[in-house]
């Protein structure tokens, strides 16, 4: 039986899941996770193709402070989730 785990709880580990960093048990969470939630899968597909664009030998130079700016909005989004 695999326990059911947050949308929460993938965002903030779908980097790890795609760079394998996260136990068996967590991936089989995860992935079960993804064969019912669409916002998820959206999620999961977003981060691996920013992943293959930023690893691609073609990657581009972000704007000053856009690393901060990311994370911020990140950070107010998943605080906003959490009070729902």
């Amino acid at each position: 039986m695999v326990i059911e785990i947050s949308c929460e709880d993938v965002w903030r580990e779908v980097s790890n899941y795609l760079d394998g960093d996260i136990t068996p048990q967590l991936r089989a969470r995860m992935r079960e996770h993804f064969k019912g939630c669409k916002h998820c899968t959206a999620v999961l597909d977003g981060t691996r193709n920013v992943v293959q664009l930023v690893g691609d030998a073609k990657a581009f130079v972000l704007p000053a402070g856009f690393s901060d700016r990311l994370y911020q909005k990140l950070d107010r989004k998943l605080s906003k989730d959490d009070q729902l």
